[in-house]
């Protein structure tokens, strides 16, 4: 573990402080939070534990004393719903008044489970469609979302065909009342919205469409694509859906339908109000569209998970670039709400504030992470904040009431595109606190120099690219440049492995990892495959990603990474102060690294390795999952100080998420596994 701020008592300043503060804390402001963040103790409520998009839990009967003693109460497979589970099982179960409820499979099936034995009690499957033949996210629910209505528990979801759901809790069954028929086969007369007729109503494009809406296909082809890969949110009655396009590294062609964000009302759907994500004339933002292509282009959707502020009543939006994401010089300009975190009033829809993390996305940095809500104390000041967590590893930390940065953002000049056609905004916002989850760029203090010899030859490889930060541009196939190609070195985090915080003390833990890659982009007319089911749109793009992003890493030298370790590390913030307090390696460092010759004399026990971690926090414990030397295991830390505590194995490695529930008195930790998919709950004896 590396710590920072140690005073002269041996114990590190910033924990006397946090320890101070919380024992300051009155029981009933931790009531009182955990009443705003709409999770009761003991459950597991939201994808992401709570409104706030925490991933924290107060249940603390698994501790430190006792952590090693879990073993295995129940296994659910989730590898029964469907074919190539075991690569794909995305989603957190969650624990809602006595019951657990999650999605599995491509069919992505509503199953109810009894959270003591692991028995399904009840599934609810969409019938098939051909738009759901079509999705290219068919798996990736990552869960459901909850209301309660009219006194009745009430599970909603959104499939990868662009249905909405509402079913009965207890039974499973199509909620009486909610939505219309659908003239598919197979529909139920009730409980299902069908969301594209509303989506589109309103879309300049599908207005000038000459044919009649097929039901069953969806939208048309021509037009684009739309499905969703994570629940929807329900805020006081409205139920919140974002929305998920095809792949941006998929992509070839330019038009593509825009990915507005839409509510229904929780006990009727009916739809309420739809945001548009790519402003029309007269709306705020329009005017960073330039091209006209506000009217033919697409995506800018919202595929990660959302959080909200009930006492506020603001529902907050990550979103992602527009269409082709490694190219946009056919839609010049700052490109808003692409790559935004936006806050929208719940009841109208209407934009509160927004902040966009990158201008004109040229990268793929979509906003992959939940928008996680917290009560800071900033210069002696309380402050509601907002935590936006990046896939450049910058945390930008705002006021989730204004969207004002707590502390400055810069607005720094970056490196501009050679590629034909391409219009990059000339800054991008750089947050002065925290610091990035891993450096930009690669300096020279970070290049390897264990030996003169490996640092020499870092050097002469090192000098065939364009190193830099995280908006170093694309370049093109065939370029003149006198490099190969651009590198951009950063870590950040993605949904594979979302960070976490803690609301009673303001402490976020995040996983990263460092990497320097790049690549080329491609003439639109080698890649387009016209009989690929996957494209959308009409027009070939002048450039495209090559191959899944055209992506290349940074070399090694004699098989070690050009830069210094850690290679995987767990970090924790305080954001009260904005300071990264420690640090703690994640797995193992590969065995060839280990065993390098340059290393023998080099202690590698904080180099970390291996796959990123996924974590939660309960009550007093970090808990987390990586591999070890003996295989997958759950790993427990001090939250405060980052002192291991416990370790205990798993049958298989983790896969995307973990959770905590309390059940008859007794405390269950979930976590997701892969190859092949299961669920597998561990409690004390």
């Amino acid at each position: 573990m590396v710590k920072s701020c140690t005073g002269v008592s041996g114990a590190p300043r910033w924990l006397l402080l946090v320890v101070a503060a919380a024992l300051s804390i009155p029981a009933s402001a931790e009531a009182q939070s955990a009443q705003e963040r709409r999770n009761p103790d003991g459950e597991w409520r939201y994808q992401s534990a709570d409104s706030w998009g925490t991933r924290y839990s107060p249940a603390n009967q698994i501790n430190a004393s006792n952590f090693n003693d879990l073993e295995e109460a129940w296994i659910w497979r989730a590898d029964n719903f469907g074919p190539e589970q075991e690569l794909q099982f995305k989603a957190t179960p969650q624990y809602i008044n006595g019951t657990l409820y999650t999605v599995a499979g491509h069919r992505r099936t509503v199953a109810a489970i009894d959270p003591a034995t692991g028995e399904t009690l009840w599934t609810y499957r969409e019938p098939n469609t051909t738009r759901w033949e079509r999705s290219m996210r068919q798996n990736y629910g990552k869960g459901v979302a909850f209301a309660e209505i009219d006194g009745r528990d009430v599970i909603y979801y959104s499939s990868p065909a662009f249905f909405l759901h509402a079913l009965d809790a207890e039974t499973g069954r199509p909620l009486e009342g909610f939505g219309q028929p659908v003239p598919v086969d197979g529909f139920p007369e009730t409980g299902v919205v069908d969301m594209v007729p509303t989506l589109v109503a309103d879309w300049g494009r599908w207005q000038e469409w000459d044919e009649p809406y097929d039901a069953d296909y969806g939208i048309p082809r021509e037009l684009g694509f739309i499905t969703t890969s994570s629940p929807p949110i329900v805020v006081d009655g409205v139920i919140v859906v974002g929305n998920s396009a095809e792949q941006g590294y998929l992509q070839t062609r330019i038009e593509n339908v825009p990915g507005d964000i839409q509510a229904f009302d929780a006990r009727t759907g009916e739809h309420l109000w739809k945001f548009h994500v790519i402003p029309r004339p007269g709306e705020f933002g329009h005017d960073t569209w330039e091209n006209d292509a506000w009217q033919w282009t697409g995506d800018v959707s919202s595929w990660a998970p959302m959080s909200a502020d009930y006492e506020r009543g603001i529902v907050y939006i990550p979103t992602n670039p527009a269409t082709i994401d490694y190219y946009g010089g056919f839609h010049p300009g700052d490109n808003l709400f692409g790559t935004s975190t936006i806050a929208l009033d719940v009841q109208t829809g209407e934009r509160v504030w927004h902040y966009q993390t990158v201008h004109h996305d040229i990268w793929n940095y979509d906003t992959t992470h939940v928008p996680m809500l917290s009560n800071l104390v900033v210069d002696g000041e309380p402050v509601p904040a907002l935590i936006q967590n990046t896939r450049t590893g910058q945390i930008f930390a705002l006021n989730r009431e204004t969207g004002e940065p707590i502390w400055p953002i810069e607005e720094l000049p970056v490196p501009q595109s050679i590629v034909p056609g391409e219009q990059m905004s000339p800054t991008q916002p750089h947050p002065t606190r925290p610091e990035p989850l891993e450096p930009q760029g690669l300096s020279e203090d970070r290049v390897i120099d264990w030996t003169p010899e490996l640092r020499e030859r870092a050097f002469e490889i090192m000098s065939e690219y364009e190193i830099g930060g995280s908006y170093m541009p694309w370049v093109h196939a065939g370029h003149s440049a006198d490099y190969r190609t651009t590198m951009r070195c950063h870590g950040g985090v993605n949904i594979t492995h979302p960070a976490t915080m803690d609301p009673t003390t303001g402490i976020m833990y995040a996983p990263s990892a460092p990497s320097c890659g790049g690549g080329l982009i491609l003439p639109g007319i080698e890649v387009d495959d016209p009989d690929d089911p996957r494209t959308t749109g009409e027009t070939i793009s002048q450039f495209v990603a090559g191959g899944l992003g055209g992506g290349i890493q940074l070399p090694r030298v004699e098989g070690l990474p050009l830069f210094k370790p850690p290679y995987r590390r767990m970090s924790a913030y305080d954001m009260n102060t904005g300071e990264r307090i420690w640090w703690i390696p994640i797995g193992e460092v590969d065995e060839s690294i280990r065993n390098h010759p340059a290393l023998q004399d080099v202690d590698t026990s904080t180099f970390g390795g291996g796959d990123n971690s996924i974590q939660m926090v309960a009550g007093d414990l970090l808990v987390a999952e990586w591999q070890t030397a003996d295989g997958p295991a759950l790993h427990a830390y001090d939250k405060r100080t980052g002192e291991k505590v416990g370790e205990v194995p798993l049958p298989g490695p983790g896969q995307y998420g973990m959770m905590t529930y309390m059940h008859e008195g007794q405390q269950y930790m979930v976590v997701q596994l892969q190859n092949p998919g299961r669920l597998v709950a561990l409690r004390l004896p």
